[in-house]
């Protein structure tokens, strides 16, 4: 019998489906490479994060370190001032203001970084510009120069000044503070057109010295403190006008200033001093002695008697003169400068001041006399009103 292939094929037990346990055979894995498009942008992320960091320490590096100390730029040093009332915050503003640092929140930043700054009052010699760094080291030292805190109470007269500033520090004497103040050198913007009247003052710069709190150091003279008070001086008055006096009151910037220290010494409360102003002004509009006791008192001597002061010859006898004083009688302040370029307007006709005058026009403030316990006033525009006045004050017990 032929053969038959398919029905004597033995079947190979190694063959069949089942003879691997179906754990012979794996799964081709089929590798796939990464899209070209999520590798550009995770390179790209990462060269903008890279880019980033890098351009950021750039900045960081530039506020640290300047390119002007860099590129060997050398600025001269400059002193600068901390206050008792200075915090790092504060300090770091006006570093920046100054020129000194270029961002002071980095300033900040970086003082806290490196354990702080332990500031004391004084000045300090920074180089503009220099190393963050270097400018933290010398501020945690000691100050170059220590200062002392001067008040110069507004009506001071430059002798009192003088004994103040000696009292307060200790380098600079009255003598030596008087001695500058009388040199010739020292000008001011608002001196007399012809500085040679005063060549025969007393004090040449008395009533040119703004009053204030100074900041004197331990290395500054007299000339520099009476220059920043002259200086100080200048810049309140074009804030007040005084530039403008000529068009406000018909006065030079020097006779305001005149009429202003006697409104210093006489008037003691806000509310007096524009009527004090105007009293000055219409007296001397009408050609009258001013009579202003304050006037007597200038560099007199202390153990005389009013009587006695009132019969001195003088210019600055404003009993026995009329017109204003040769020279300011006390360096005044703001207010008193304000009221002297700003006169109160004499009293409307139904004042109770003029009512025994008919015309507005001759109703004026004419007198004055110290009336209460607290510096205050009282005005009249008739002689008859004011020597009630005057003995209503002597009852009162505020004049002799």
């Amino acid at each position: 019998m032929k053969d038959d292939d398919s029905t004597n094929w033995q079947e190979d037990p190694w063959d069949g489906p089942d003879a691997w346990g179906g754990s012979e055979f794996e799964d081709v894995v089929v590798e796939r490479r990464p899209d070209s498009r999520v590798v550009f942008i995770a390179l790209a992320v990462v060269m903008t994060v890279v880019v980033s960091l890098m351009v950021g320490g750039l900045w960081y590096l530039r506020q640290l370190n300047p390119p002007d100390s860099v590129a060997g730029v050398v600025q001269a040093a400059t002193n600068f001032t901390v206050n008792p009332d200075d915090t790092v915050a504060s300090v770091s503003r006006r570093l920046e203001d100054e020129g000194f640092i270029v961002n002071s929140r980095v300033f900040q930043f970086y003082v806290s970084q490196k354990g702080g700054i332990d500031l004391q009052p004084g000045y300090y010699l920074l180089t503009p510009r220099s190393h963050i760094g270097n400018i933290m080291k010398v501020l945690n030292t000691s100050p170059s120069a220590t200062f002392t805190k001067v008040t110069f109470p507004e009506g001071f007269t430059v002798s009192k000044m003088a004994s103040r500033i000696e009292e307060k520090t200790s380098r600079i004497t009255a003598q030596d503070f008087l001695t500058t103040a009388n040199n010739p050198a020292f000008l001011s913007n608002f001196g007399p057109s012809d500085p040679s009247r005063l060549d025969d003052a007393e004090f040449r710069l008395e009533g040119l010295l703004f009053p204030d709190t100074y900041q004197v150091s331990g290395d500054e003279g007299s000339s520099g403190v009476i220059d920043r008070m002259l200086r100080l001086m200048e810049r309140v008055g074009i804030q007040e006008g005084l530039d403008q006096a000529k068009e406000k009151v018909g006065r030079s910037p020097y006779e305001v200033l005149i009429i202003a220290s006697l409104i210093e010494r006489e008037a003691k409360l806000e509310v007096d001093r524009a009527k004090i102003s105007r009293v000055i002004y219409n007296r001397l509009e009408r050609g009258m002695p001013l009579q202003i006791d304050a006037t007597l008192y200038y560099n007199a001597d202390p153990n005389a008697t009013f009587s006695e002061l009132k019969a001195i010859e003088s210019p600055y006898n404003t009993y026995k003169s009329k017109g204003l004083p040769p020279t300011p009688i006390a360096n005044p302040g703001r207010a008193a400068i304000r009221a002297a370029l700003n006169p109160a307007p004499n009293p409307p006709l139904s004042d109770p001041i003029c009512k025994d005058i008919k015309k507005a026009a001759n109703c004026a403030y004419i007198f004055y006399v110290l009336s209460d316990d607290k510096g205050g006033h009282t005005f009249a525009a008739t002689i008859e009103d004011h020597e009630k006045n005057v003995e209503a004050a002597r009852a009162g017990g505020f004049l002799p």
